[in-house]
């Protein structure tokens, strides 16, 4: 098992895992999903991470390092789009890939690292709180 940035060549199998993870997404063409991966690639504040294992991508999250003028001005990390592939599930790496992420996040000087989740799911929940994750903010949103 890999965890690493992704790169342009992971496009193919980074877009098959997000069709996993919101399965009522519009499909959209391998050349817009590459172009909008490259854009997400060439953004230092974003750092897409990848789980490799025996050649494939088999979880994927984002983490965005967004500038902060509180906490002294120190930076908050946002973890988002964690999927990890249907037949892989429940064995550990979804649980590393977290890890990695936030380990990233207080590299880079982070106070906190965050994420939000729509699901209701017991055990998404469970999976975010054994990840060490608490769940003590109320989250609202605008959807366009």
């Amino acid at each position: 098992m890999d965890i690493r940035s992704a790169n342009i060549h992971d496009a193919s199998e980074l877009q098959t895992l997000y069709a996993q993870l919101h399965t009522k997404d519009p499909v959209v063409s391998e050349s817009a999903f590459r172009n909008a991966l490259a854009l997400a690639i060439d953004d230092p504040q974003q750092d897409l991470l990848v789980v490799e294992v025996e050649g494939q991508i088999i979880a994927t999250c984002s983490l965005h390092i967004l500038a902060n003028l509180t906490r002294g001005c120190r930076p908050f990390g946002v973890i988002e789009n964690v999927v990890t592939d249907k037949s892989h599930n429940r064995r550990g790496f979804g649980r590393k890939l977290l890890a990695e992420a936030v380990d990233r996040a207080k590299r880079t000087g982070c106070y906190k690292a965050m994420l939000l989740t729509g699901s209701k799911r017991e055990e998404v929940l469970a999976f975010y709180e054994a990840s060490g994750f608490k769940q003590s903010k109320t989250g609202f949103q605008i959807r366009f």
